[in-house]
């Protein structure tokens, strides 16, 4: 289970809405990502965004209905006057981080063992990504990479992943249309050599995407 006191210290600036709902995400056991209220008076909706700490599994409906619930209570027990709600009638949505997230943290990296992303690799000799883009380092020592690592955009499978850094697999597409993928060697990036990296939808051979083939295997 994820550690709410942990998950309080990496996000100390929580707007009021969410250090109300946030207690109630971290007490089933999932990670607190965001809240947000979208909509017009009278037609709000409060979207929730959770996830697993960490893994690479999926949250089930049965999770989503529990951290529902949780939210839904902590929220009755606030009283009728919410911050950014105020008295208005509103609709609770949650749901998991989609593709477009950009992998910023770690446990994003994590989260996304297998999957083929598209990243900034910053030269060795550059400015670091700024903290509110950049993930969170560590001062755990990174082994150096098998080879040097060229900067520029770099798109690769993620291999592994931990706090100080990520092994990438470099992905290069077929030189012409129906040809293979070149696959490289395995390469160690510091995440502060990084810059915010973004999922790449995979098509599946009957045409969907490999994150609605996975979705289907969880139903």
């Amino acid at each position: 289970m994820h550690d709410a006191t942990e998950n309080a210290t990496e996000h100390p600036e929580r707007t009021p809405l969410a250090a109300l709902v946030a207690p109630a995400v971290e007490s089933t056991g999932l990670y607190f990502e965001a809240a947000m209220v979208e909509g017009e008076p009278g037609q709000l909706i409060l979207k929730v965004i959770v996830d697993h700490a960490d893994g690479t599994a999926g949250l089930d409906l049965d999770e989503v209905a529990e951290v529902a619930q949780a939210i839904s209570t902590a929220l009755d027990a606030a009283g009728s006057d919410l911050p950014e709600l105020g008295t208005e009638p509103y609709q609770l949505e949650v749901s998991t981080p989609g593709v477009e997230r950009p992998l910023t943290e770690p446990r994003h990296w994590r989260r996304n063992v297998g999957r083929l992303v598209s990243v900034e690799v910053l030269p060795d000799d550059g400015p670091s990504p700024s903290p509110a883009t950049s993930p969170m380092t560590s001062p755990t020592a990174l082994p150096e990479a098998s080879a040097p690592a060229p900067a520029g955009r770099l798109t690769g499978r993620i291999q592994s992943a931990d706090e100080a850094g990520v092994v990438l697999v470099p992905v290069k597409p077929g030189a012409k249309k129906g040809m293979p993928a070149k696959i490289g060697d395995p390469v160690r990036h510091a995440y502060d050599r990084l810059g915010p990296a973004t999922v790449q939808v995979e098509l599946t051979r009957g045409g969907g995407s490999a994150a609605d083939e996975e979705l289907n295997s969880e139903a």
